[in-house]
């Protein structure tokens, strides 16, 4: 790993902690760095690892802390508010960017055509979504389009029961201010959420519908021009996010979104590892044409957290002498449709087709 160096920001995130910890266990040696230069130095310490403290306010000096490093696992969020100028930096670096967002306006901005143009000029790959943000959902979408290359509609969900992080908590309060987006026509549009039942390898399973990072990525993985993504919910929480439409104008104010950041940063932690272990992910989508046909897929995956811990790890391993597309880039494009397969705790793909 002497010839790559690497950077994981945003280091004291409760997801960057997981994938440090395994980084080390298995002989890596990144670079810890974040906006807290005390928060910074305590997780240097803790791992005996190089730190570097400096916020992302200014172009030319996240330029300077990418000094030498090839490659930056960028962990903190809101991603709507760092990606952008950590993106700009690692352009400036000719660095390469991976992050483990899931939020539909950063995919939509690394996969503009000036980003894309701009990471091929500089020889470097743009990847956001290595975490379970989005990657056992793209390569479903990779899996389903290659079998029916056709498809002009593309469902996805996932049902799990395990409990959020404080980062992922905070995106969620954001969300609430944007309404549910899906796909229609190539075009992203806000929509009033759908409720369904889908079949699950567990069974029936109620779904809400929801902004996931697939709404625009998949489109670039697989083309298809109209795309929706569900989440299993309890009975309960599907009323209770029903009702919450209605107020969408106040979690628009600014206060209102602090304070429930806040509350997040009191009361949120995230799951331990007993809590992970014991909680695995279930995923559904269909794929269907303009002739009526459908094809389905299952996949049974780790908890997301473990996932999201494990594939960073991964691809940092994977990057040693390897020669990634650049430019802006997929998981499922940058890896392969049986990428998610390939993590500890997770299933192969599996279809099943249909006639209607």
């Amino acid at each position: 790993m002497t010839d790559h160096q690497w950077m994981i920001y945003g280091a004291y995130g409760y997801s960057a902690q997981l994938i440090i910890e395994l980084a080390v266990n298995k002989g890596l040696r990144p670079i810890v760095a974040g906006r807290n230069q005390e928060k910074t130095q305590a997780i240097a310490e803790k791992f005996n690892l190089e730190s570097r403290a400096f916020d992302l306010t200014n172009h030319t000096v996240i330029k300077e802390n990418l000094t030498g490093v090839s490659t930056v696992i960028h962990c903190a969020g809101p991603f709507s508010a760092t990606s952008a100028p950590m993106i700009e930096g690692c352009l400036l670096a000719k660095t390469n960017y991976f992050d483990i967002t899931g939020e539909i306006s950063v995919f939509e901005h690394a996969h503009s055509k000036e980003i894309n143009d701009r990471a091929i000029a500089a020889d470097i790959t743009i990847c956001p979504g290595i975490g379970f943000d989005v990657i056992p959902t793209d390569c479903i979408a990779k899996t389903l389009s290659e079998a029916m290359p056709d498809a002009t509609h593309l469902e996805m969900a996932f049902a799990s029961k395990a409990s959020l992080s404080p980062g992922t908590a905070k995106t969620s309060i954001e969300g609430l201010a944007k309404g549910t987006l899906e796909r229609i026509n190539g075009r992203i549009q806000s929509v009033k959420a759908k409720v369904k039942t889908v079949p699950m390898s567990t069974g029936p399973q109620k779904v809400l519908q929801m902004s996931w990072g697939d709404v625009s990525t998949a489109y670039y993985t697989t083309g298809i021009p109209n795309i929706a993504l569900y989440i299993g919910l309890p009975e309960k929480q599907i009323n209770a996010a029903g009702k919450a439409a209605w107020f969408r104008w106040l979690f628009k104010m600014t206060f209102v979104q602090n304070y429930l950041k806040k509350k997040v940063e009191a009361s949120v932690k995230g799951p331990d590892k007993t809590a992970r272990d014991a909680s695995s992910t279930h995923l559904w989508g269909k794929a269907s044409n303009a002739k009526g046909q459908t094809i389905e897929a299952h996949l049974t995956t780790a908890n997301g957290y473990t996932l999201t811990q494990i594939a960073p790890v991964m691809i940092i391993e994977h990057l040693c002498g390897a020669s990634l597309a650049k430019g802006s880039q997929t998981p499922a494009l940058l890896f392969g449709k049986n990428f998610v397969s390939t993590l500890d705790g997770c299933s192969e793909i599996t279809l099943t087709s249909k006639d209607t």
